[in-house]
């Protein structure tokens, strides 16, 4: 079963960066590509799925 995002942003690009947000309280900067074939990523530290633009209302 799969399990919910804790938070999900749309993003208009493949590439993004996740740094887990709350200054001090969130986690090392990482770079992250979305697949075009899936449409989203996840972050392997704090579980945040990016989800391209092209992606919503797909699955």
């Amino acid at each position: 079963m799969p399990h919910e995002a804790p938070e999900t942003e749309i993003i208009a690009t493949w590439k993004v960066s996740c740094d887990g947000g709350e200054g001090a309280l969130g986690h090392p900067r990482v770079w992250l590509v979305i697949p075009q074939n899936k449409g989203y990523v996840e972050c392997g530290y704090c579980d945040k799925r990016y989800l391209h633009e092209t992606s919503v209302g797909t699955g």
